[in-house]
């Protein structure tokens, strides 16, 4: 591991408890909290190190993850911003950003907090569905302040070397609009799809005949209700502009098959084949960005830039004269 590092999670469903296990899995020094006490219970009954109080929990530590409910999570930062040291890197996994990065700022953290969200989460929960590879080859947004270059970076090195995840920078704004269609509006889809099968008439004969494609349009909406809700309320405006630009492609799909305009649909149909093939077969070329060590506006701008145009951080170092990041772009002839 990059070095020895104490770090803590708070909250150990699906996410935190996968961030627990990959970190018990290369020997790290971590310590768990949880508000249940029966999941601090059954922690402790697998081998876990899980302390019955928050601050005992967090105390030396040199980076927490809070991963609890996003509703929670104000008082949460709060609470554990009392009971670490100034120098501690505090970092969150929740589904929206800008919410959380102001509440930073309004409570004096923007130095050390550094607003995180692993793309990696399941229809399943709870402590019982971790999985210490969870984050292998996803995406983990970072959304940093200048003023939080030093533990930005530090957590860049460690989500890609402990937890091999593709780190991508993002500023807040950005990320709320951009999971709120790659993320969120799915939610939604699944949410109405598998919401009009539940009340046709239909219903029993619809599953008897649902194969792959139900199956994968509908597959998120096994996510426990209430975390939906909250991802969705928590990202409203976002949710919803974005929800009209597809509502206005899906109201285009279906002014063609009511024209029978197969032309139409063959267009948009292959336009919608390409960004899938994308998804899992897009190339990338390795890259290596230098930085002086004293120019973070320029640094986070540059890696801002990778990020919009498809490309990821894989880690970081310094050397004698600069903090060097590795990372990948897609190839040029993906680009265009």
């Amino acid at each position: 591991m990059i070095s020895p590092v104490r770090v803590a999670v708070v909250g150990t469903g699906l996410i935190g408890g996968s961030i627990l296990l990959r970190l018990r899995a290369v020997d790290a020094e971590v310590t768990a909290w949880d508000p249940d006490p029966a999941i601090r219970t059954e922690g402790r009954r697998r081998g876990l190190n899980f302390a019955d109080d928050l601050a005992a929990a967090v105390r030396d530590r040199d980076v927490v993850f809070l991963a609890g409910p996003l509703p929670t999570l104000p008082a949460t930062l709060a609470e554990v911003a009392v009971a670490t040291g100034a120098q501690c890197v505090l970092t969150d996994v929740g589904s929206t950003k800008s919410a959380v990065a102001a509440q930073a700022r309004a409570q004096g953290l923007q130095a050390r907090f550094v607003p995180g969200h692993p793309m990696a989460g399941a229809e399943r929960a709870g402590l019982m569905a971790a999985d210490p590879d969870l984050f292998t080859g996803a995406a983990w947004a970072l959304c940093p302040e200048p003023a939080a270059i030093g533990p930005f970076r530090f957590l860049t090195a460690l989500l890609g070397e402990v937890f091999a995840a593709r780190v991508v920078p993002m500023t807040p704004a950005t990320h709320d609009r951009v999971v709120a269609l790659s993320s969120h509006v799915p939610h939604l889809l699944a949410g109405a799809l598998a919401g009009a099968v539940a009340v046709s008439p239909m219903r029993e004969a619809v599953l008897s005949l649902a194969a792959g494609s139900f199956r994968d349009g509908s597959r998120v909406a096994a996510t426990p209700a209430k975390r939906t809700a909250d991802m969705l309320l928590g990202n409203r405006d976002s949710v919803l502009n974005q929800l009209a630009e597809v509502s206005a492609v899906l109201d285009d799909l279906a002014g063609a098959v009511r024209a029978g305009d197969a032309a139409a649909l063959i267009d948009r149909y292959q336009a919608a084949r390409e960004v899938r093939g994308d998804l899992t077969g897009r190339t990338y070329d390795e890259v290596e960005l230098r930085f002086p060590a004293d120019a973070a506006e320029a640094e986070l701008a540059a890696l801002v830039t990778l990020a919009e145009q498809g490309g990821h951080l894989t880690g970081c170092r310094r050397d004698a004269a600069a903090v060097v990041y590795s990372g990948r772009r897609p190839s040029i002839d993906r680009r265009g």
